[in-house]
């Protein structure tokens, strides 16, 4: 499905910047995380690592399904539907680290849901990626994006086609979260987990964008008056 319709259509619409292939591990399973700014990005996600490493199978928060079209995709293209808060996301989680075990390429999106930073800078991030990576032992390999939110603006139904957008894919080395692997699963131990994964993603993308991102990670848990309000200057 991937290679039938969603490679077409993203050839057709964007040029590629994709770089760090180099990084995918070929003898092992291993877990791809990225940015999230818009829906569109589950698609160009699964075509930087299908073309690059593996077909993926993408964690990706369920509301995803309601979009027309974009459920079918997933659907065929063996994507695993997340229903945070519930007692699926566990089923969800455990689905992932058979996949992982077995050798496959699990992708996340360790925000959970898209950005809400004003600049589209990633956020702070959910534990569930970092518990999947912890569980699993497998290498994270940080990914960042740019360009997919220019075909379809964030919490846009409106794709902008023409003319073609540049898309940046750009992996980098794996996590090091070595030191972390024989400590207590709790919060604490996931929290830095989870700060490494979004650390290491947001370079890539200030690399990207040849901009610094924000000293102050967005965080939807603070109040507004402490979130950061700088403006995507691009």
């Amino acid at each position: 499905m991937v290679a039938g319709v969603v490679k077409p259509f993203l050839f057709m619409v964007s040029t590629r910047d994709w770089k760090g292939t180099e990084h995918f591990p070929t003898d092992s399973g291993f877990i791809a995380a990225g940015n999230h700014m818009t829906n569109l990005d589950p698609l160009t996600f699964a075509h930087f690592l299908y073309d690059t490493a593996r077909p993926p199978r993408i964690l990706a928060k369920s509301s995803l399904w309601k979009v027309p079209v974009l459920r079918t995709v997933l659907d065929r293209t063996g994507m695993i539907p997340v229903q945070r808060n519930t007692a699926g996301a566990a089923a969800s989680l455990a689905e992932a680290v058979r996949q992982l075990r077995a050798g496959e390429c699990v992708a996340v999106f360790p925000e959970g849901t898209l950005t809400r930073d004003p600049g589209l800078w990633p956020m702070a991030g959910k534990t569930g990626a970092a518990r999947l990576a912890l569980s699993s032992r497998v290498p994270v390999i940080p990914v960042a994006q740019w360009g997919p939110q220019l075909i379809l603006p964030q919490y846009s139904k409106r794709l902008s086609l023409f003319p073609r957008k540049k898309v940046s894919m750009h992996a980098g080395p794996p996590v090091d979260l070595d030191d972390l692997y024989d400590r207590p699963l709790d919060a604490a131990v996931l929290v830095e987990a989870t700060e490494r994964i979004m650390a290491a993603i947001t370079a890539l993308l200030e690399g990207i964008r040849q901009e610094e991102a924000p000293t102050v990670r967005y965080d939807m848990r603070r109040t507004v008056k402490d979130v950061p309000t700088e403006k995507d200057p691009s």
